[in-house]
């Protein structure tokens, strides 16, 4: 398996702002999952770039993306959709659960227009762009990310093979 990371912000890709959401998300993964992060970035808001950048990253092998950033009302937050612009399948159930769990810590996360979805065998998750906030949503995600990524990456045919053994 492996992770890219992507922060999504004008000012960060400018250098006018130290991403710490990124390198948290990096130190995360590394910590709690076997997984290396292979691939970190940091862009600006612009959806050509984010969506490009995420089928570069799936047509690399990275079988998890998270994002970080761009998932709020302001006009510039736009990794909701240059990440539908990629997916294939909507995984709704990720946001939904990442949604209700930070509605018990803040009223803001009801602002969060964040998606997830599958691309190939890719799962794409857009979180907050708040170091906070990807730590919890992090708590949120760690427990159900292996069995995820098993599924998603589990050969075709594979489960009726087990079965004959």
């Amino acid at each position: 398996m492996q992770v890219g990371i992507l922060t999504v912000s004008d000012r960060g890709a400018r250098g006018e702002y130290e991403d710490r959401s990124g390198p948290l998300l990096a130190e995360i993964v590394q910590r709690d999952t076997p997984w290396p992060v292979s691939h970190q970035d940091i862009v600006p808001d612009e959806q050509a770039l984010i969506a490009n950048k995420l089928i570069e990253w799936c047509n690399a092998g990275v079988n998890l993306i998270l994002t970080s950033g761009g998932t709020g009302f302001a006009p510039r937050d736009i990794t909701p959709e240059a990440t539908k612009s990629v997916i294939e399948r909507e995984t709704p159930g990720i946001a939904e659960a990442l949604r209700a769990e930070s509605l018990k810590i803040t009223r803001h996360a009801m602002l969060s227009r964040a998606v997830a979805g599958i691309r190939g065998q890719t799962l794409i998750i857009n979180l907050p762009g708040s170091p906070k906030a990807v730590r919890e949503n992090m708590d949120v995600l760690l427990p159900i990310l292996p069995h995820a990524l098993e599924l998603l990456t589990e050969a075709p045919n594979s489960e009726s093979q087990h079965r004959q053994v």
